[in-house]
């Protein structure tokens, strides 16, 4: 299986339109590839929280569509990386706001409507699974604080060379839960794919357990970080 990792790097001056249409032309490019990940929260500039507002979507809102036509054009799957879900209430909610969205009101736990949510796309452009991240990183702020919890673990097969390969989902802070990644491997998961937004100050780490979460469970570990300087990391 020939996979494309694209780490993308950005600013946080790179408009979201600019950079749907930029990564648009990059996972076109890709035409060896049977699968093509992306890293976390690209359209939202990674953990930019200013930037989670205005950049917040439904399943079938700009960003997801254009990866679809981009999977149909490469006829590869496409795990997108991740992005912010939000249910059309939620949308409401953020509507107008230009600001740190950490200073908006705190909701609790299933009243947010706000998920950071990786989708998988087939060869079709059609949605093969999603994956909402079930470990929100953040000590009482960031992610626990915005956004809801998946709840889901998830496994999807993909077809290769006349070969079926299920990979386990996960996204970025789930890798210091290696109890998740043993329930993707009972569900029968040979390929873990983890993009991610993992900040250098710890890239260390972000090695460390790709190779470990690997090696326990006797699985490749398909890992996608960000690149460049933006959020102030």
């Amino acid at each position: 299986m020939r996979i494309s990792g694209i780490q993308l790097g950005y600013d946080d001056d790179e408009t979201l339109e600019d950079r749907v249409a930029r990564v648009t032309d990059l996972v076109r490019t890709q035409h060896h590839a049977d699968l093509i990940v992306l890293p976390e929260l690209w359209p939202s500039t990674g953990f930019g929280y200013r930037r989670w507002g205005a950049a917040a979507q439904t399943l079938d809102g700009p960003v997801v569509t254009a990866m679809r036509e981009a999977a149909r054009t490469v006829g590869a799957y496409l795990h997108m990386g991740s992005f912010i879900e939000a249910t059309p209430e939620a949308l409401e909610r953020l509507a107008g706001v230009d600001h740190d969205v950490k200073a908006l009101p705190e909701l609790a736990d299933g009243d947010r409507g706000l998920w950071n949510t990786s989708v998988l796309l087939d060869p079709s452009g059609e949605i093969v699974a999603i994956y909402r991240k079930i470990h929100r990183f953040g000590f009482g702020n960031g992610e626990p604080k915005l956004l809801e919890a998946g709840e889901d673990i998830v496994t999807a097969d993909i077809e290769v060379a006349g070969r079926t390969v299920t990979l386990g989902l996960a996204t970025c802070y789930d890798l210091r839960f290696p109890e998740l990644f043993r329930a993707l491997l009972d569900r029968g998961a040979e390929v873990f794919v983890v993009p991610a937004a993992w900040p250098a100050p710890r890239v260390d780490h972000w090695s460390l357990l790709s190779r470990a979460r690997a090696a326990e469970d006797f699985c490749a570990v398909v890992a996608v970080n960000t690149a460049g300087f933006h959020s102030k990391t």
